[in-house]
């Protein structure tokens, strides 16, 4: 299986910023746990990381023709407001997606309970740290 996991604005930053809420691993880190996931389950995964929205649509338009079986997509502060990526999402049908968060999402600041790209997913994850990642690749292999 093909997977695709997608990072949003300031993920590259884990292990540096907001500590206490994002944890201490730093994103090397967080590559490398979904490369040994990977090897693990016999999947190929290919993470991207973008601060820019456009380029987040871009790679979500083009996984639509490059083999991509899943999406696993944390859209960072994204989730709360963009419809764009909301609607890019929404047009591939075809490839099951999953969003992800590493906090609960439920339990901070008003702005962060809303997401406009869940309903473009099949499922979403928040909360369970880094080991979402894992627990929605383990969701799209099954799916």
């Amino acid at each position: 299986m093909n997977i695709l996991v997608i990072n949003g604005p300031n993920l590259n930053f884990l292990g540096i910023r907001e500590k206490g809420i994002y944890g201490t691993t730093n994103y090397d880190g967080l590559l490398e746990m979904i490369a040994k996931k990977g090897e693990e389950v016999h999947c190929q995964i290919e993470v991207f990381q973008s601060n820019h929205e456009g380029a987040i649509i871009d790679r979500i338009q083009d996984a639509y023709f490059d083999g991509t079986e899943g999406i696993v997509i944390n859209p960072g502060a994204y989730t709360h407001y963009s419809y764009a990526i909301r609607d890019a999402l929404a047009s591939i049908t075809t490839i099951p997606k999953v969003e992800i968060h590493i906090s609960d999402i439920t339990k901070r600041e008003e702005f962060r309970k809303e997401s406009v790209t869940k309903d473009a997913c099949d499922h979403q994850i928040y909360g369970m740290g880094l080991e979402g990642y894992l627990q929605a690749i383990d969701y799209l292999i099954k799916k």
